[in-house]
């Protein structure tokens, strides 16, 4: 774990210049449009605006940044194109040329009472290209499903090389309802903030555990703003979710909104410890000094050192130092802050302050530390990326079992998180680069596993096993056996990982399970 340590901390430490030239290097802007719809049946048109949604979700990545429905609408109207109009190839093309996009996708979809078919293709829009369509169909009640499939399709049309298999890839799409994914879209397209909430309500009414639809629910209640009912909403967003992580944060400004400062407190550190974004080590410190803790100060210096161009945390800084009585270091900052954002008036006071030009009879009320709302977990992928690619570089020099190694530490790290596809990425280049690798094949056999791949998961772990007992590739056997009703075989590789790890927590709950199943089939017998 020290290595993903490290990592944690070159994010801090270069994430301002890092994320300058890796959003100019390595990213690339797609516009998903709502798809058209062929179909004569009924009741059908939500279907087209619930491609973009899915889509989206699913091709986003550090390297893929796709254009959110607001920024669409806006274009469109700027144009003067109705939202129900279907606009030629020419106009698309210079929507997305003034959108300084790189591909816009387009598709239609129709149903015959049966199936449900769906065919995109990608617009290149500085090549003025058009790719060869992909299709894909299943029943109406697999939608998101059937979109989800299309999504990896044409990741694979951008990118021929994609290294995430199809499987895992589409493990990642929880099942839902489609009256709840129904309600969902129908959500997402009102346009007033009561329906907005009645048909997330019913969502999630058809669908407890619909973390797409809390975090929508949370966003329009903190936009009312609704505090209370929204950090309700985002604190349902359970860790394991890929969702956690912005709904965290927008819990995290719910609590604190609301005056409750050890949830808001708690929410933040959360979502630092996954994600070392600046505003959350900024708001962190924030929440700090309103409990009047000497640490903000603490806070704020990281958010500063990943982010020197910023006049908020510059700004925060200088007020905890001056408040602390450091003026000489408060007026460093502020001038700063001054600097970068010269006609802040708030800032220019506190400055005279620290500087002792301000009369002890007429000093102002001191202001209170800036908290930031925008949460850019995009960013902060591509930064990864780009640090990772740094990493890689520099281990090229090493030799291919410590290279390896480093893959697999990242990988399980990864796999904690629940980011089952990048995780799957890690294992497979440390296999490539050392195939007798025994922890390598042990990860991916757990990727395969959760990916709802028994086969593969099987085949792997037997094959870490051939090249070193790990108590790991036993676990997932045993999991597996127990999926298949082979109780004995799963107590058997329970017993040997135990043996390699007395004190593994998840054979110990899975020989619990076990026994407690042995001991009802015992029962059972007449």
């Amino acid at each position: 774990m020290k290595r993903i340590l490290v990592f944690h901390l070159l994010l801090i430490l270069f994430a301002g210049a890092a994320l300058a030239q890796s959003a100019s290097t390595t990213s690339q802007t797609i516009l998903v449009l709502p798809f058209e719809n062929s179909s004569k049946a009924p009741g059908l048109e939500w279907i087209g605006e619930s491609f973009p949604e899915v889509l989206g979700e699913r091709m986003s990545s550090a390297t893929l940044y796709l254009v959110p429905r607001e920024d669409r609408e806006y274009a469109f109207d700027r144009a003067g194109i109705p939202a129900n109009l279907r606009p030629s190839h020419a106009t698309l093309f210079r929507i997305g040329e003034e959108m300084d996009v790189d591909y816009m996708v387009l598709g239609s979809y129709g149903y015959d009472g049966q199936v449900l078919s769906a065919e995109a293709r990608i617009l290149e829009v500085k090549g003025l290209r058009l790719s060869p369509p992909v299709n894909e169909s299943g029943p109406l009640t697999s939608l998101i499903s059937v979109q989800a499939a299309l999504a990896w399709d044409l990741l694979k049309t951008l990118n021929p090389a994609y290294e995430i298999n199809r499987n895992e890839f589409l493990a990642d799409s929880p099942p839902v309802r489609l009256d709840a994914f129904e309600n969902y879209i129908r959500g997402i397209v009102a346009t007033n903030r009561p329906e907005k909430i009645r048909k997330f309500r019913e969502a999630l009414r058809i669908n407890p555990t619909y973390t797409q639809a809390l975090l929508q629910l949370g966003r329009t209640y903190f936009s009312a703003p609704d505090y209370e009912s929204a950090a309700a909403a985002f604190s349902r967003v359970p860790h394991s979710d890929p969702a956690a992580h912005e709904a965290s944060f927008y819990a995290g400004l719910a609590y604190f909104y609301t005056g409750e400062w050890e949830k808001a407190e708690s929410a933040f550190s959360y979502l630092a410890s996954q994600f070392p974004l600046t505003e959350v080590y900024n708001n962190l410190g924030v929440v700090e000094a309103r409990r009047g803790k000497k640490n903000a100060a603490e806070y704020f210096q990281k958010a500063v050192q990943a982010d020197d161009h910023d006049a908020d945390y510059r700004f925060n800084l200088g007020l905890t130092l001056y408040k602390a009585g450091d003026l000489a270091g408060a007026a460093r900052q502020l001038r700063e802050a001054l600097r970068l954002r010269p006609g802040d008036s708030e800032t220019r006071s506190l400055l005279d302050l620290s500087l002792g030009k301000t009369d002890l009879n007429s000093r102002p009320r001191l202001p209170q530390e800036r908290i930031k709302q925008n949460y850019d977990e995009s960013s902060f992928r591509q930064l990864a990326l780009q640090i990772e690619n740094m990493t890689e570089a520099r281990l090229a020099k090493d030799d291919p079992h410590t290279h390896a190694a480093y893959h697999v530490e990242h990988g399980h790290d990864l796999l904690e998180r629940r980011f089952v596809g990048d995780a799957g990425r890690q294992f497979r280049e440390a296999i490539a680069l050392d195939p007798n690798n025994a922890a390598a094949h042990a990860g991916l056999a757990s990727v395969l596993e959760a990916s709802n791949d028994p086969e593969g998961a099987r085949r792997e772990a037997n094959l870490a096993l051939a090249f070193q007992p790990l108590a790991e590739a036993y676990l997932v056997l045993a999991r597996l056996d127990l999926r298949d009703n082979q109780n004995l075989a799963a107590a058997a590789n329970v017993e040997r990982a135990l043996a390699l790890q007395p004190a593994n927590p998840a054979a110990a709950a899975l020989k619990r399970t076990l026994a407690e199943k042995l001991d009802e089939g015992t029962k059972a017998k007449p």
